[in-house]
């Protein structure tokens, strides 16, 4: 029987109220307690009723039970009874797993089984707290504040101490604060920003941040500001081999330096969910790849692994950068100087050959090229992909969305399947790439995925997964264990 109108509205207002009720929790758990609550990754912190009652229906499309905030709001308050230590915790993997493993037990007493090394420790948080400079401000450093000062916390972790820039005009402090409150692609700042003047600081909720005047890496004294043993994020892109990138590191106060672009010669392009892995405590100089690389290796790491990649070329359709030329003038670049607002542009990629040092596996195996476009953010990259073993559609887009679930590659790998999706859709998307289900075309041994990407804020969380990982400030991650291991069944299942 279909539900009358004021039966309908009656449980939308019933659960406005569950969620209402679930901000101070989450709240207290974040503040007093340093745990980061989300819902298969998508963070809880400073989100509105309406961003939590939609973070529940979106996981309605991750997997195949309803989340209920019948189920989530008092799992919310039952870890707010725990005295809980330091965590990141997804609440929707832990709401399933409890219905699948619970076997009776109270809610209390599995989820003091499931976080015993953290029940009882009230806020405790083992990690250091590593200072972060951001070596220049555009559009992927501003995101990359943004993203660090949300992280924030009780200042454990990474910790944003300053940035550093060339100053171009004498009201430059204030211009560059008016440029990380306001965003034309991303929308305002969350929370609120002052400026010092006089002591050429910015404070954006509660984060002070020195802005420091240099145009020489070799010479900035971070000492001099209380800096130590500091993380360097050069996102300026200006040096991208290991001779230039060193000149960081004649800087007093500096540790570790991290490139936001690929690198060159033999320095580590890492792909967070690939190679992380890969970096040692010698390496000084470390590089966060490209977007466009982060958003398809996972993808093609995950196909290699199931089905065997033969050969593939990858075409990616970006978004303009502040590279080319709003309008046609000189470049030294090939159709770069054409107006990047009215023209398609094809140009160059080098992510394809990218991939091979983060999946040495596929060397040899992909090539690539890129087609600007007059959109000013979200980009896709279409493979075309030639497999060593015969497939169906239905099973790859099941195989790439239990991966978007389940698997170490969660963070990274997104699905949908909605039929009206667009690129501004996938604007803000914290994933490093989205897989298009409708899009897929699959025959015998030819595969074509179609991956959407956010080459700005997706690619930014890339690279503070990265920072964390140079850092070695990753929180313990609840559950520790998904409920079954879908990829195996699912293979058993075609066997």
């Amino acid at each position: 029987m279909s539900q009358t109108s004021d039966s309908c509205l009656d449980k939308w207002m019933g659960r406005e109220a569950l969620a209402e009720a679930m901000i101070p929790v989450i709240g207290r758990l974040y503040r007093e307690n340093n745990v980061v609550t989300s819902i298969h990754g998508r963070s809880l912190i400073n989100k509105s009723t309406m961003n939590i009652l939609k973070a529940h229906r979106f996981a309605r499309r991750m997997s195949n039970t309803e989340l209920q905030l019948e189920e989530t709001a008092p799992l919310l308050n039952a870890l707010a009874e725990l005295e809980l230590g330091a965590a990141a915790i997804d609440i929707a993997r832990l709401t399933e797993k409890y219905r699948a493993e619970g076997e009776g037990a109270s809610l209390d007493a599995f989820l003091r089984t499931e976080l015993a090394d953290i029940v009882g420790k009230r806020g405790a948080d083992n990690r250091t707290s590593t200072d972060v400079v951001l070596y220049g401000f555009g559009r992927i450093g501003r995101l990359l504040a943004r993203i660090l000062i949300e992280k924030a916390g009780g200042g454990h972790g990474l910790r944003l101490r300053a940035i550093v820039v060339r100053k171009g005009a004498d009201n430059d402090l204030v211009k560059r604060a008016s440029l990380l409150r306001r965003d034309s692609v991303h929308g305002s700042f969350e929370g609120t920003i002052r400026v010092d003047e006089e002591a050429n600081t910015i404070t954006a909720n509660g984060v002070q941040i020195q802005v420091i005047y240099s145009d020489n890496p070799a010479t900035v004294d971070y000492t001099a500001y209380g800096i130590k043993d500091a993380l360097v994020v050069d996102n300026t892109g200006r040096w991208r081999d290991a001779e230039g990138l060193a000149q960081h590191l004649q800087s007093k106060g500096v540790a570790r330096v991290l490139l936001t672009a690929p690198g060159k010669g033999n320095l580590k392009n890492i792909v967070h969910g690939i190679n992380q892995g890969d970096i040692t405590d010698e390496d000084k100089i470390v590089t966060a790849a490209s977007c466009t690389t982060n958003a398809i290796t996972p993808v093609l790491k995950a196909i290699n692994d199931k089905f065997g990649i033969v050969h593939g070329h990858v075409e990616t359709v970006h978004s303009f950068t502040n590279d080319q030329n709003l309008i046609d003038n000189f470049h030294k670049g090939d159709r770069r100087g054409r107006s990047a607002a009215l023209n398609m542009v094809i140009t160059e990629t080098g992510a394809a050959k990218a991939v091979a040092k983060a999946l040495p596996e596929l060397q040899g195996k992909l090539t690539g090229n890129a087609i600007r476009v007059p959109t000013p953010d979200v980009s896709m990259a279409i493979l075309n992909l030639n497999l060593a073993t015969s497939t169906t559609r239905d099973e790859v887009n099941d195989y790439l969305r239990e991966m978007s679930l389940h698997s170490q590659l969660r963070k990274q790998i997104d699905y949908i399947d909605s039929p009206d999706v667009v690129s501004t859709d996938f604007v803000g998307s914290r994933r490093a790439g989205i897989v298009d289900g409708l899009a897929t075309i699959s025959t015998d041994k030819n595969l074509v995925l179609y991956v959407w990407y956010d080459n700005e804020f997706g690619y930014s969380c890339q690279v503070v997964r990265v920072m964390e990982e140079m850092a070695g400030v990753n929180p313990p991650s609840f559950p520790a264990r998904d409920v079954v291991a879908p990829i195996a069944v699912l293979e058993a299942a075609n066997a």
